[in-house]
C-alpha cells in the first residue's frame, strides 16, 4: 500500500493503517521495481512507484543496510540537475539453498539474491536402498556444507527449498507418498530443520520436484509461457503445471501425477502398485531396458547405470552413433511419451510442454514418434498441438527451482533479512 492508498483508507473511515505494514509493502515495491527494471536512480524509482523522493530515499537506505540493494555509477535524470547514483540488486549477503532428493542422487544448489550461483553439489545416492532417515541425514550433511561455504563467503542462508519426487503437503513439509523412494508420510521439513539446527526465521519449504522444475523453467529457461507443462524425465514421471502464470497445485496440492495414469491395462506393475502406468513405459529405467538393455542391470554396468545423467549421456551417444537398439528403443519410448503428452494437451491446452531429465538429452530421437502420436490423439486437431521442447536446465531444474522459492520469499518480505553488522 502506498502513502496515497493509506491516506485514502483513513479518509474512508477505515481503521488506522499500521505504518510498519505500510513500510513493509513499500520496501517490496521499491525492491521489486529495481529488480524488474534496474539499474535505476532514486528519482526514477519514485516516479515509477508514485512514492515521494524522501520516502524512496528512506526505503533505499534500509535496503542498502540489509545488503539487498547497492549503489553503482551515476545516471543523469533529464537534462537538468545533478546526476543520481543508480541502484541495482545486491543480495551478496543473502543465500538461498535448494536441495533435491532423487531416487539415484542428491543435489544441492546455493545462490545469492541476485541469482549468482555460489556453489552446487551432486552426490550419487541410491535412495531406493536406504530408509528415509538415512537419506535425509545425508542430505542434511550436504546442506550443511553449502551453508558453511556461503557463510564463509559472507552470506547468510535465509531458507532452504527441498524438491522431492512425490505428492507433498506444502503446509507441513510432509511427503505423503514417493513410490520410487518407498516413502510414506515422511516429515522432511521438520527432520531437516532439526538435523541442521535451523532457527525459526530460516524457512524450510518442501515441494514436488516437477512443480519446482516448472517454476525454474519459467524463470530461467527458454520459455516464459503463461500456460506451461513441465514433464520430468527420470525414474519417476511427473508434471508441473503453470496455468495463467501461476502454479496449479489442485485443492490438496497433489496435482501433476502424470506418470501414474494408466496407459496400458495389460502392462507392468508400477512402483505405486498399479498396472500399466505411463511411468512403466517412459521412465528412465524403462528407457534403459528398451534402448540399452545391457546397461539396465546396475550390478553389471557400474556407475553409469546408477547416475541418471550418465545414463542419458550414454543413450544419446549410442543414438548419435546409429546404434540400432538405441534408435528402435527411443522411437518406442517416443510413441508412449506422445500418448502421455496427449493427456495434458487435451485437458489443459498449454502453450508449451517442456521435457526435462533424460527426455531433454535425447529429445531429437524421441520427438518424431512422440509428435506423431500426439497429433493423432489431440481431440481439437492440429490447432491444439502445442510446442514441445527440451528443457534448457536439464537435471538441474528441480534443485534450481527449490532455491528460487526462497529467493521469491525474500523479495516478498525483505524485512526478514537482518541489517549488516
Amino acid at each position: 500500500m502506498s502513502q496515497s492508498a493509506a491516506d485514502a483508507a483513513r479518509s474512508a473511515g477505515a481503521a488506522p493503517v499500521d505504518q510498519v505494514a505500510v513500510r513493509r509493502v513499500n520496501l517490496v515495491r521499491v525492491l521489486g521495481e529495481v529488480r524488474s527494471a534496474g539499474p535505476l536512480s532514486r528519482a526514477t524509482v519514485a516516479r515509477h512507484t508514485g512514492l515521494t523522493r524522501a520516502t524512496v530515499s528512506s526505503l533505499v537506505a534500509e535496503l542498502i543496510e540489509r545488503r539487498l540493494l547497492r549503489e553503482t555509477d551515476y545516471q543523469q535524470d533529464g537534462t537538468v540537475g545533478r546526476p543520481g547514483r543508480r541502484l541495482e540488486i545486491d543480495g551478496r549477503g543473502v543465500a538461498a539453498l535448494g536441495l533435491e532428493v532423487n531416487s539415484r542422487y542428491l543435489a544441492a544448489w546455493s545462490m545469492d539474491l541476485a541469482g549468482r550461483t555460489l556453489q552446487e553439489r551432486r552426490l550419487v545416492h541410491d535412495a531406493t536402498r536406504q530408509d528415509a532417515g538415512h537419506t535425509i541425514r545425508t542430505l542434511a550433511g550436504l546442506a550443511a556444507e553449502l551453508i558453511d561455504s556461503a557463510r564463509g563467503a559472507g552470506a547468510h542462508t535465509a531458507g532452504i527449498g527441498v524438491a522431492v519426487p512425490g505428492p507433498v503437503d506444502i503446509a507441513t513439509g510432509f511427503v505423503r507418498s514417493a513410490p520410487n523412494l518407498h516413502w510414506h508420510d515422511v516429515p522432511v521439513g521438520a527432520l531437516l530443520r532439526d538435523l541442521l539446527g535451523l532457527p525459526d526465521e530460516v524457512s524450510v519449504v518442501v515441494d514436488n520436484e516437477a512443480n519446482l522444475a516448472a517454476l525454474a523453467e519459467r524463470g530461467h529457461g527458454q520459455s516464459r509461457a503463461a500456460d506451461l507443462v513441465y514433464v520430468t524425465g527420470e525414474a519417476g514421471i511427473g508434471a508441473g503445471i503453470v496455468a495463467g502464470g501461476a502454479l496449479l497445485r489442485g485443492s490438496g496440492g497433489f496435482s501433476g501425477e502424470l506418470g501414474h495414469i494408466q496407459v496400458d491395462p495389460g502392462g507392468e506393475r508400477c512402483a505405486c502398485g498399479r498396472i500399466g502406468c505411463l511411468e512403466t513405459k517412459v521412465g528412465l529405467p524403462a528407457a534403459m531396458r528398451t534402448a540399452a538393455p545391457d546397461l539396465a542391470n546396475g550390478a553389471a554396468a557400474g556407475a553409469a547405470a546408477y547416475d541418471p545423467q550418465e545414463q542419458a549421456a550414454e543413450l544419446l551417444r549410442r543414438a548419435t552413433e546409429g546404434d540400432p537398439q538405441a534408435l528402435t528403443g527411443l522411437d518406442a519410448i517416443g510413441r508412449w511419451l506422445g500418448i502421455g503428452l496427449a493427456i495434458p494437451v487435451n485437458l489443459l491446452n498449454p502453450d508449451v510442454i517442456v521435457l526435462g531429465g533424460y527426455f531433454a538429452a535425447v529429445a531429437p530421437y524421441l520427438m518424431p514418434a512422440a509428435m506423431r502420436e500426439l497429433r493423432e490423439r489431440a481431440v481439437a486437431g492440429d490447432a491444439a498441438v502445442c510446442r514441445v521442447t527440451g528443457s534448457a536446465l536439464g537435471f538441474t531444474a528441480a534443485v534450481r527451482g527449490a532455491a528460487d522459492v526462497i529467493v521469491e520469499e525474500i523479495f516478498a518480505d525483505p524485512g526478514r533479512v537482518a541489517a549488516a553488522a
